[in-house]
């Protein structure tokens, strides 16, 4: 299942989710808030998504990924919100019968979320500047409103 959170993730929790017994592999991913991007110093991260859209979509990639690579099971969680330094902003997990098929997997489903599902990331720096990041929408109006 696809969700976007405001709560912090607990991995944990999450990869129990992934119990199969005929699984033979389970990979997990998780995306850490880090301190620095492209040479600023980030003091922290605000996430957006467009809730209706993203669900939908993740879900759509979670789906592609149990067809293509034979998955007993799939999540994704991303988390919406501001986020501190160190916060886990998205996690992925998937079990299969086999380890290459659950590493392909999960570098399918984490790179498609990054391309596809609308959620958007404001990094907030430590000079006091903030900015999108990678919003196409924002760079061409030259607006700071996130309001699309």
């Amino acid at each position: 299942m696809f969700e976007l959170v405001e709560t912090p993730l607990d991995p944990e929790a999450l990869k129990a989710t992934l119990t199969n017994g005929g699984a033979g592999a389970c990979v997990t991913f998780e995306g850490w808030v880090r301190n620095e991007n492209e040479g600023h110093d980030v003091r922290q991260l605000e996430y957006e998504g467009y809730a209706a859209v993203a669900v939908k979509e993740g879900q759509a990639i979670l789906d592609e990924a149990v067809k293509k690579f034979s998955l007993h099971h799939a999540d994704c969680q991303h988390r919406v919100g501001t986020l501190a330094i160190g916060d886990m902003a998205v996690w992925v997990g998937v079990s299969s019968g086999h380890r290459g098929e659950a590493f392909e997997a999960c570098r399918y489903i984490i790179d498609e979320v990054k391309h596809r599902v609308p959620v958007w990331k404001k990094e907030h720096y430590a000079n006091g500047d903030s900015g999108w990041v990678k919003c196409e929408t924002c760079a061409a109006s030259g607006s700071d409103a996130h309001d699309h």
